[in-house]
């Protein structure tokens, strides 16, 4: 099953790799993106996501489109999730399930590297000395 979504939820690994469940899959891929202590060289206490959802959630979906059919997987599972995030939080994960792993390992790959290129969300670093700043992070 595929999912594309922007949530202020928990993003659980378990329920990402139950979706993508599928007997003609040999190969499952999760990317977790989590929040770092870290930016920069300045530490960090946490990360706020902001978002136009709709946008948002129609880029995601639209990335997923494109890598069923570049990559001949099966299923693609995209979250982001939107809000304030203390470190070690998940922030994005990608899924995939296809029939080989060279697939799968692909379109994860590039599935993340196009969502951090083209989806509009939006972050703000939390500083350990108090501040803050928004910052466009592509890595």
């Amino acid at each position: 099953m595929d999912v594309y979504q922007i949530t202020q939820q928990v993003i659980d690994p378990s329920a990402l790799l139950q979706a993508l469940e599928d007997p003609g899959a040999g190969a499952q891929v999760l990317f977790l993106g989590t929040v770092r202590n870290e930016f920069e060289g300045r530490a960090s206490q946490g990360l706020f996501y902001d978002v136009y959802p709709q946008m948002a959630e129609a880029q995601i979906r639209k990335i997923g489109e494109e890598l069923k059919e570049e990559f001949s997987v099966r299923h693609i599972v995209i979250v982001h999730r939107i809000g304030s995030l203390p470190v070690g939080t998940i922030s994005v994960a990608v899924a995939v399930s296809a029939a080989h792993r060279d697939a799968a390992f692909a379109a994860a790959r590039a599935g993340i590297d196009r969502v951090k290129e083209r989806v509009p969300i939006w972050k703000k670093e939390h500083w350990a000395d108090g501040s803050s700043a928004w910052h466009d992070d592509k890595s």
